[in-house]
């Protein structure tokens, strides 16, 4: 009886949800998902169904991963509240079919909307648009079998007042941008595959009709992002070539992302001869083989930059300073800088330069002291190695950037020149320069406090001192500066993998283990760490980096055995919030252990495993799916048989596909010959964000899209 007069006691002193403010309580519902707001949340009370429908929670509608939504829902949602809704982000909702955009009809009243990743036809589209008179910013793909001729005049004048288009293109086409006569910014994302699923070469010619090219006199922005392959430089260059007729005079940002080698030709010379001449930039990319031997930086005029990417360029530092950076003049308006790969970007010149060589410290000194709000840097796909002068190592010199919020850095940029020096006495088996069990690796014998020394002297060391002075870094890469992912773009799966560079062999546990004083890190990648001994760094982080919800492991330790399985499994059990998970490891066994582990992640969404010769076990797989209702994608590329995969991903889809409308399951062998045609089926959501491996650190302008 005392008891329950205790808690009784205590539920009359308690807070009542409902006595709190409609501020706060506006403030608490922001965070709970569109969807269930209206649909549910309403229906509770008088006062919540008032609040539910205020215009600070209704204005913007996100369902760009909220995995639950079908199209029941979608088509409640639009009926209930589509007249107050100004901005709706259904980018990525891969599963819901095409007749759940024609509810979208609904939103008079939209301002922005993006479609990407959606199932749209050319007919489909011209009805939508025809209604969308208030629309000024649209997201669409253009797929194959788009016909512009199929828009209606009325669809014509909703995208002649559109000032933004962002289009991803999986086919050669100018899809609605000749119809966009009013643009100012202009995103393109190239998708195009060189061969068609026939196995037919594609060409780069657009379609008859398609002649008339689009107006850029307005545009301030231009982004162009391409996936591999010639045929999406042939379209690119149409696309360009108007641009090289006349430059807009309000452009001040352009930026192309071409992976590989995308050659200058006369026409695009012209267009930089002219944005030379006639525009300032704030933001600038272009192919290295751009930039590369001219003396283009030389002559580009810069307002207020906010955005530069150099990546794999031959930019020297000498040039980085004097064209660039100009002497620190006007550079702290810069807060994303992309220099992965330039591996002479810190050094005086590239002429005689090996290179391993040395950094010059007091180029990296001018770049901090220049750019001193930098938010986002790329250092990455290079071999920066500090020299022994005392004070002036990378990792002492980027610890004044104090607003730092993601940062990528080679492994071997994170040494202590001391400890690059001592080697470990296992260094010369860690890494065997084979793979599989061909070499005999054996049993390392260990002093029984080398764990115990290892975290002193850690705590010592610059890249310890490093984690320390950037509190609030959000994302973290430090990534091997020869790995390179066993599963490219459109390429067979690689076989075999670079050694890691020698300055990097001393890198292991205890620096991973200094990563755990980012109390505020989100994003996590850590590959090619060769001195991964037991993986004890990442049991701290899974401690002390509560907000962690992207983790990418890939070849830590030696090649041969899963040195850090326990330690994985035992980091697991305290990642509540994770989201994503993405391992990349020969021989991973994928068993009972390890998925009992990950279904301590409640929040879990998407797990992608990509191992040469490992294994894994289906009842094991199919318990975790069970158990972990919240997860969507399942990715696995291991060593099994063609048969056993097929079987596993049948029945993972024919379980769970009913109550997870949004689920996506790959299994397949690595190796297998038809893993490029697996591949090109996965949403690009997916695709791009966690199955291929890639730095994603200043990959692109922060905020270029919302």
């Amino acid at each position: 009886q005392e008891v329950v007069n205790e808690e009784s006691e205590e539920e009359s002193n308690g807070v009542n949800l409902m006595e709190f403010s409609d501020e706060i309580l506006l403030h608490i519902l922001s965070y709970v998902p569109c969807t269930d707001l209206v649909l549910n949340v309403r229906r509770t009370c008088r006062k919540l169904a008032t609040l539910c429908l205020d215009k600070s929670l209704t204005h913007t509608v996100l369902l760009q991963k909220d995995y639950k939504v079908d199209k029941d829902k979608v088509k409640q949602l639009m009926r209930d509240i589509g007249k107050e809704i100004y901005q709706l982000n259904m980018a990525g909702c891969y599963w819901l079919p095409s007749s759940s955009i024609d509810h979208v009809t609904r939103c008079k009243n939209l301002v922005k909307l993006n479609l990407s990743g959606c199932h749209v036809t050319s007919l489909r589209l011209s009805k939508m648009l025809s209604t969308l008179q208030h629309l000024r910013s649209l997201a669409i793909d253009v797929n194959p079998g788009f016909d512009a001729s199929q828009l209606s005049s009325e669809c014509k004048a909703t995208l002649s007042r559109v000032s933004e288009l962002k289009q991803t293109l999986y086919t050669p086409s100018y899809g609605v941008v000749p119809c966009c006569t009013s643009l100012e910014k202009l995103l393109l994302y190239f998708e195009i595959l060189d061969r068609s699923r026939e196995g037919f070469m594609l060409s780069g010619q657009l379609m008859v009709g398609e002649s008339n090219v689009p107006h850029y006199q307005n545009l301030r922005i231009f982004y162009a992002r391409l996936a591999p392959g010639y045929v999406n430089q042939e379209v690119v260059r149409l696309y360009l070539a108007v641009l090289s007729d006349r430059t807009p005079e309000n452009l001040h940002a352009f930026l192309i992302s071409a992976p590989g080698s995308f050659a200058e030709t006369g026409a695009t010379k012209n267009l930089l001869d002219s944005m030379a001449r006639n525009v300032r930039l704030d933001a600038l990319q272009l192919p290295k083989a751009w930039i590369n031997g001219s003396g283009l930086l030389q002559h580009l005029k810069f307002n207020n930059p906010f955005y530069f990417s150099f990546s794999r360029c031959t930019l020297s530092g000498g040039h980085l300073i004097q064209r660039v950076i100009n002497g620190g003049k006007d550079l702290k308006s810069l807060t994303s800088l992309n220099l992965s790969g330039c591996v002479h970007c810190l050094a005086p010149e590239s002429l005689f330069r090996k290179a391993e060589d040395d950094i010059d410290s007091s180029i990296l000194e001018s770049l901090v002291v220049s750019c001193c709000n930098l938010r986002h840097l790329n250092l990455s796909a290079a071999h920066h190695h500090s020299s022994e002068s005392i004070g002036n190592h990378l990792c002492q010199l980027l610890s004044r950037l104090k607003h730092l919020l993601s940062l990528a850095l080679p492994v071997c940029s994170i040494t202590d020149v001391a400890a690059s020096v001592e080697k470990p006495p296992s260094t010369p088996n860690l890494v065997p320069q084979t793979f599989g069990r061909k070499v005999r690796i054996g049993i390392q014998t260990y002093p029984r406090n080398l764990g115990d020394q290892a975290n002193q002297k850690i705590e010592s060391s610059v890249f310890w001192a490093l984690m320390g002075s950037l509190r609030f870094l959000e994302t973290l890469e430090i990534i091997g500066s020869s790995f390179s992912s066993a599963m490219p773009r459109n390429e067979p799966a690689i076989r075999n993998s670079l050694p890691p560079c020698v300055r990097a062999q001393s890198v292991g546990d205890s620096e991973v283990a200094a990563i755990s004083q980012l109390t505020y890190l989100q994003s996590l990648t850590l590959a090619q760490l060769p001195n991964i001994l037991t993986g004890s760094g990442l049991i701290s982080i899974g401690l002390q980096c509560q907000h962690l919800r992207t983790l990418s492991l890939a070849n830590l330790g030696m090649m041969g055995k899963v040195v850090y399985m326990s330690a994985l499994m035992d980091m697991l059990k305290h990642c509540k919030c994770l989201r994503d998970l993405r391992l990349e490891q020969p021989y991973f066994c994928a068993g009972a252990q390890f998925f009992q582990a990950l279904s301590h992640c409640s929040s879990l969404q998407r797990l992608c495993i990509v191992s040469r010769s490992g294994t894994l076990q289906s009842d094991a797989v199919m318990s975790f799916m069970a158990n972990c209702l919240e997860v969507i994608m399942c990715h696995m590329f291991m060593g099994e048989s063609l048969t056993v995969c097929k079987n596993l991903q049948q029945s993972i889809v024919r379980s769970f596909q009913a109550e997870r409308p949004a689920l996506n399951v790959v299994i397949f062998p690595l190796l297998h010959e038809d893993l490029t045609e697996v591949i090109r089926d996965v949403p690009m959501r997916h695709l791009d964000e966690i199955t291929l491996f890639k730095s994603r650190v200043a990959e692109e302008p922060p905020n270029l899209w919302w």
